[in-house]
């Protein structure tokens, strides 16, 4: 039988850090980014689908046309240290949520996705080295930062009276991206070790953040989704929040059998968990649920990889 093209063999690149940001050498990064582990936190059709498929379930795609085969890239995880480098992950998640995606964002004539949170946060980054291209981002308000501007972006979709005493040792994160061209997993998984490297430099105990769930089909999707998730991947009910525009689940077919998108997928099994029902994004058209992640609880076997420890 002729072998399936491993659709992970990004995973195997070299990676390098900025060592100015993180100090200590990590662990070796081949070990950490595994196609086993990549696999395991997405799934083994995560590559494998259809483009059209994946669209209509807003899920990670890859690209329609396979670029001819190239040296695999190395990728460069670093966090922005100037205002140009914040202007490149503007850029592409311009390039993500509105031209792909259809969002409907603020208009500015630049092409940028900007909002007042920016400016508070700081911006992980992750480049080809090779062309110098930010290929994904994630950005991060840290809770000295949250305290400056007044609030959480998840404030203004949900209800947190119930994880107020959480936000001294609390990260938001969102605005996650990956350019079409480089969505095999290894660019995921480097922002997500950057994320936990992040955490552990900074003794900060808990991530929080919107997970989006596509509405394309109207939100049925979304409600079968929410319906399907069992108790334990459920955040106890002292930390749950309320949407502030609830999505209407009553009204919805929440039965259908439907697969988490990848990253909710990855995120349950890493160990987060879900503390909202969906809550309705108008700018972006997504149901959003509010995942909760709590250092001391992602998985052991996923925890070695990240911290390169076993807790």
């Amino acid at each position: 039988m002729t072998e399936i093209p491993n659709p992970f063999s990004h995973l195997e690149s070299l990676i390098v850090f900025d060592k100015a940001r993180w100090g200590k050498k990590l662990k070796p990064l081949k070990k950490i980014f595994s196609k086993k582990l990549a696999k395991k936190l997405f799934g083994k059709n995560f590559a494998l689908k259809s483009r059209a498929s994946l669209l209509a379930q807003g899920d990670i795609v890859a690209p329609s046309i396979k670029p001819p085969k190239t040296k695999k890239p190395t990728l460069q995880i670093s966090w922005a240290s100037d205002a140009q480098e914040i202007v490149e992950a503007q850029q592409l998640r311009y390039e993500v949520f509105a031209e792909e995606m259809g969002a409907q964002l603020a208009f500015n004539s630049s092409g940028l996705d900007i909002d007042e949170f920016d400016a508070y946060c700081d911006h992980l980054l992750v480049r080809d080295q090779e062309s110098l291209q930010v290929v994904g981002t994630y950005r991060v308000l840290p809770p000295h930062k949250a305290r400056e501007i007044g609030r959480l972006y998840s404030d203004s979709e949900f209800d947190l009276t119930r994880l107020n005493h959480l936000r001294p040792k609390l990260v938001e994160v969102g605005r996650s991206c990956v350019h079409a061209d480089y969505r095999s997993g290894a660019v995921i998984m480097a922002l997500w070790s950057g994320l936990a490297q992040y955490m552990r430099l900074h003794q900060y105990e808990v991530m929080l953040g919107c997970a989006s769930i596509p509405m394309a089909d109207g939100g049925h999707f979304a409600a079968s989704l929410f319906n399907s998730l069992k108790i334990e991947q459920m955040a106890p009910i002292e930390n749950h929040a309320f949407p502030l525009i609830p999505l209407p689940l009553e009204r919805l077919n929440g039965g259908l059998e439907v697969e988490p998108p990848p990253l909710i997928k990855g995120y349950l099994k890493l160990g987060a968990k879900i503390c909202s029902a969906p809550a309705w994004d108008p700018q972006f058209n997504t149901a959003d649920v509010l995942t909760i992640l709590r250092l001391d609880e992602i998985s052991p076997r996923y925890a070695k990889h990240f911290f390169g420890t076993t807790s």
